[in-house]
């Protein structure tokens, strides 16, 4: 049986000063802190849905994932610096310490948030949307969790970022 445990965000933002997009998750699942990147659970969909929409393929590696962000100008990071949780269970989330969004903003041109998920965007908009001043947009999960979302509707839904 899963226990709660309290944890830090262990990995940095993926950003340059030519970032105008910055999408935001809540907090890494238990296989992106093993892997110690975004999005890491073989099931979630999020670089597949971005690769899809940017016409690239679908990157492997972190250098590879890294770059593809860069070259079209997005930047990645979590909402929740640290919090107590139960695995990746985003609504056993609590305990929560935001991230500090200033340094990212400052040093790059982000016009745009996005958000992956409901939590996300609940926790953005509770504990960092009035810092930021920016709005975010809520994108549909790309969470192997969220099942009611195909791929095909993933990606289309997802296009909002390049509009």
């Amino acid at each position: 049986m899963q226990e709660y445990q309290n944890i830090h965000h262990t990995f940095e933002p993926v950003y340059d000063e030519n970032s105008r997009i910055l999408i935001l998750g809540s907090f890494p699942s238990v296989k992106s802190r093993e892997n110690h990147f975004y999005y890491g659970h073989p099931q979630n969909r999020f670089w597949k849905v971005l690769a899809s929409i940017l016409e690239e393929a679908v990157p492997e590696t972190i250098e590879e994932k890294k770059a593809m962000l860069l070259n079209h100008h997005i930047a990645i990071w979590d909402v929740i610096e640290s919090c107590t949780i139960l695995g990746s269970s985003d609504t056993s989330i609590k305990d929560v310490v935001v991230n500090d969004f200033t340094e990212i903003l400052q040093n790059s041109k982000i016009e745009k948030i996005f958000v992956n998920g409901t939590k996300a965007y609940e926790l953005y908009h509770k504990y960092a949307e009035k810092k930021t001043g920016i709005k975010a947009v809520r994108l549909p999960s790309t969470s192997p969790a969220n099942a009611a979302w195909k791929l095909d509707g993933l990606c289309q839904t997802w296009r909002e970022l390049l509009r």
